[in-house]
C-alpha cells in the first residue's frame, strides 16, 4: 500500500509542476490546495530537496521548485526517495536485496517467482511515467 508520505509527495510535485511561471511555490500554497498537513508536507518536501528533485529558495518570495524538467522526472526516482525498495520482498529488489531468512532456495520458491513479475511490471509503469505524464504537462 502506498504511504501517505509518497501520495502527498507526488501530490505536492504536481502541484509545483503545474504551477505556471519560474517562481517558487510556497509550502502553505500547496498544503492549502492539496490539503496536506503543513508540518508533514514540509519532511516530504526536504527529503526531495535533498534528493535533488527539488530545489528551494529562501526569503519573502521562496518556496520549493523543480530541478528538472517534468518530462525528465521519472517516477522510479520519485519512488525510491519516498518509498523506499519497490520490490514487495527484498529477495527480488533490484538495489536492496537480501536473502530472505525462511527460504533455503531462491531458485524454486515460488513467491519469489511471482514477485519477480509483479516488480518487473511495477517498474515498467515507474520507468515509463514522468511527472509530466502525471500533470499532464507536454
Amino acid at each position: 500500500m502506498l504511504s501517505k508520505k509518497t501520495k502527498y509527495g507526488l501530490k505536492a510535485l504536481t502541484y509545483i509542476a503545474r504551477s505556471i511561471g519560474d517562481t517558487p511555490i510556497q509550502v502553505s500554497e500547496i498544503a492549502k490546495s492539496e490539503q496536506i498537513p503543513q508540518k508533514f508536507l514540509e519532511g516530504i518536501l526536504l527529503t526531495l530537496r535533498k534528493s535533488g528533485i527539488l530545489g528551494s529558495k529562501k526569503g519573502k518570495h521562496g518556496g520549493y521548485y523543480l530541478r528538472s524538467e517534468p518530462a525528465e522526472i521519472k517516477m522510479t526516482d520519485v519512488m525510491r526517495v519516498l518509498e523506499g525498495p519497490i520490490a514487495m520482498v527484498p529477495c527480488v529488489s533490484l538495489n536492496f536485496y537480501e536473502k530472505c531468512d525462511d527460504c533455503p532456495d531462491e531458485d524454486k520458491c515460488s513467491v519469489n517467482k511471482l514477485m519477480i513479475q509483479v516488480r518487473d511490471n511495477t517498474l515498467k509503469v515507474f520507468r515509463n511515467t514522468t511527472l509530466a505524464d502525471l500533470s499532464q504537462i507536454d
